[in-house]
């Protein structure tokens, strides 16, 4: 049985690699333990928002997903500027108080 499962997601793998499943996105059925509260309050929200329980959580680990993408970015990007000085050249400030106090 196990080997059967598997030469299926190879095959559907194979498939999917040569287009064959172009726009189409494989779904791959996996199972979680949360709080009940949390799946209630889950379920209430997916009806509110009429999709499916299953698009639902796909929506929420995939805002997961991208703030912890973005999270990593602002890490490496306060790493970078940590050691550089970010005090504002002292020509360009009097230039742009010059120019800002004009108006």
């Amino acid at each position: 049985m196990i080997e059967a499962e598997h030469n299926c997601y190879s095959i559907r793998w194979k498939q999917f690699a040569s287009g064959l499943y172009q726009g189409y996105a494989i779904s791959v059925k996996t199972a979680i333990s949360i709080p009940d509260a949390l799946f209630r309050a889950a379920d209430r929200a997916a009806k509110r928002q009429k999709v499916s329980r299953s698009r639902f959580y796909a929506r929420a680990v995939e805002a997961y997903l991208k703030t912890q993408q973005a999270k990593g970015v602002k890490e490496a990007l306060d790493a970078v500027y940590a050691t550089e000085d970010s005090s504002l050249d002292p020509g360009l400030a009097a230039a742009a108080y010059h120019l800002l106090s004009k108006e």
